[in-house]
């Protein structure tokens, strides 16, 4: 099984609209994600086309993600970056929305980015360690070595100047060990809680 996990968490509607239970720690163990979150982090980006990423914490505060798209719809990708793996350097990648109530588990080892396709796009996120700036990292997002096909539709991304300046994949050490899990492709039927 796949270290990145698509989820949907399950959705029960009436004619007042809909509650959903976005994390439950003994269902989503079950699903393989036996993770202590620690933190929740909340984003607004106002235009299409931000992207955020590629990041990651090196240890000793390193973070799995669960990331979710609140409002509008995101473009969450994650890229192996094991010390090892034989998948070092691929990518996956899923639309989350507010609609679909996706979410994308992303563990330890793995660069994570998102790109904004809607206006006004609110993504939150549950990470298993504090941020810690001098463990702050990235790779850039269009490295030809990993080559995202991001759906930017002929446009440019929006981009920070830290994400605008990170390096590239090739001649980086990875301070993460593969774990013996190989990246695969997601599976098109999400897991459910």
């Amino acid at each position: 099984m796949s270290p990145i996990k698509l989820i949907r968490p399950r959705r029960f509607g009436d004619e007042r609209g809909w509650f959903s239970e976005t994390y439950h720690s003994d269902k989503y163990r079950a699903l393989g994600v036996d993770v202590a979150f620690v933190q929740d982090n909340h984003s607004l980006s106002r235009t299409p086309w931000v992207l955020r990423g590629l990041h990651f914490q090196t240890p000793p505060y390193a973070q799995d993600k669960l990331v979710r798209c609140l409002k509008g719809r995101i473009w969450d990708v994650a890229v192996d970056v094991r010390q090892g793996s034989p998948t070092f350097g691929r990518w996956v990648a899923a639309e989350l929305s507010e609609e679909n109530g996706f979410q994308l588990f992303v563990p330890v080892g793995f660069a994570h980015a998102f790109l904004t396709l809607t206006p006004d796009a609110e993504v939150a996120y549950k990470v298993s360690a504090p941020y810690a700036p001098e463990c702050d990292g990235g790779l850039i997002w269009n490295d030809p070595a990993v080559n995202i096909a991001w759906p930017l539709e002929g446009g440019s991304p929006v981009l920070s100047d830290k994400d605008a300046r990170l390096p590239a994949l090739t001649g980086w050490t990875s301070p993460f060990a593969y774990d013996g899990n190989p990246l695969s492709p997601l599976d098109p039927e999400p897991l459910t809680p």
